[in-house]
């Protein structure tokens, strides 16, 4: 989906968008083929094509009217390749009032599009994706009607943010040169495709270091973020996500996650995403007012509660300090329903995108944790 902002003034009448309502690519020129991203890019070019070649289908082309808190557009900067187009984000905390924006991750088996009508279904105001594989390192390059579709049907929905989350083999911290090149390419994969389909936060783990020590790990991440940050030039934030305290794990301390950051050379592309579970495993208290206030201030004093984007809103399978990362139910975990309601009352935590990664079983699925959350947050 492709939004133009008018010239004109910010009144709702005089905000209209062109949308391309759908689009279908049928067969694509072999250069677009290699360079979903260049299919976006030559938007215009192809649509002038469109009624002289079969290769490529354009379908209806609407005006629609949206508010503000409703869509995500992107403006059209100029002759630039690399500038071509930039997300413009438009939500405010005031358009949601006093709700939690709670969602889940959810599944894109079939074509990413779907990702969208499955977070829907199962009522989110927020969701997470995987791009493509997870357990992986071969990914394909994004089909570019799916780009679009993807797009069109986030812009038309109300969820907001889309949250995609690195997959699981990459290792940020790693001294295995093979391993480290592939998680650098992988990184700076996640960033171009988040890009390419309007989702404004990358999450990520930082990894584990080996032999050197946790000092040399750090230095590691920073280095490999760096060079992702240089080479992917988007709006795409990257945020550096806690981890619960396993071993040779990088990130379970805030000084860690701090001493990464102050590595990075660009620390305006890097925020925080806050994980409970991670947290709790990691010996930060949350369950009592006392202690969450004590957590938070000292995230505050290292890092910056201003600098979380996100919160992966999970319990724990795990006590305070056990270094499990074994996520739980919301409410049935060490945490408790009493900790959930000490942490979503909080004015650090209340009016951040909240992200469910917790069990589907036959005690509850994700439906059921997004309700628990929403009645525990009343």
């Amino acid at each position: 989906m492709f939004w133009y902002r008018t010239n004109a003034t910010d009144d709702f009448s005089s905000n209209i968008c062109g949308v391309v309502s759908s689009a279908r690519v049928i067969s694509a020129r072999r250069r677009h083929v290699a360079d979903p991203l260049r299919v976006i890019r030559d938007f215009p070019l192809l649509t002038r094509k469109c009624f002289f070649s079969r290769r490529i289908y354009i379908g209806t082309i609407g005006m629609v009217l949206f508010r503000h808190s409703l869509v995500r557009r992107l403006t059209w900067t100029g002759a630039d390749p690399k500038t071509k187009y930039q997300e413009v984000p438009i939500w405010s905390e005031g358009d949601q009032g006093t709700m939690v924006r709670v969602g889940v991750h959810v599944s894109i088996a079939g074509a990413i599009s779907k990702a969208v009508g499955r977070a829907s279904a199962a009522g989110c105001d927020t969701f997470q994706i995987f791009s493509r594989n997870p357990r992986g390192w071969a990914f394909r390059d994004l089909d570019p009607a799916d780009v679009i579709l993807f797009r069109q049907e986030l812009a038309a929905s109300r969820h907001s943010p889309a949250v995609d989350h690195m997959p699981y083999l990459p290792n940020l911290a790693t001294m295995n040169p093979e391993f480290a090149e592939k998680s650098r390419v992988t990184l700076a994969a996640e960033l171009s495709r988040c890009g390419m389909l309007g989702i404004p936060y990358l999450v990520t783990h930082l990894g584990h270091h080996g032999e050197e020590g946790i000092a040399a790990g750090r230095q590691r991440v920073s280095a490999m973020i760096n060079n992702a940050l240089e080479a992917v030039d988007t709006s795409v934030m990257l945020l550096l996500e806690n981890t619960a305290g396993e071993k040779n794990g990088v990130g379970s301390r805030f000084e860690d996650i701090a001493a990464v950051l102050e590595g990075i050379e660009n620390p305006s592309r890097v925020g925080f995403c806050f994980d409970t579970c991670h947290a709790f495993g990691a010996g930060y208290e949350l369950r009592s007012e006392e202690g969450l206030e004590d957590t938070l201030n000292r995230f505050d004093e290292i890092l910056g509660l201003g600098r979380i984007q996100l919160v992966h809103l999970n319990d724990s399978k795990g006590d305070l300090g056990s270094g499990l990362d074994r996520h739980e139910h919301i409410g049935l975990g060490y945490i408790g329903e009493d900790g959930f309601l000490q942490i979503l009352s909080h004015e650090a935590i209340k009016n951040l995108p909240l992200i469910c990664e917790t069990p589907v079983d036959e005690r509850r699925d994700d439906t059921g944790n997004i309700r628990k959350v929403r009645e525990l947050a009343d």
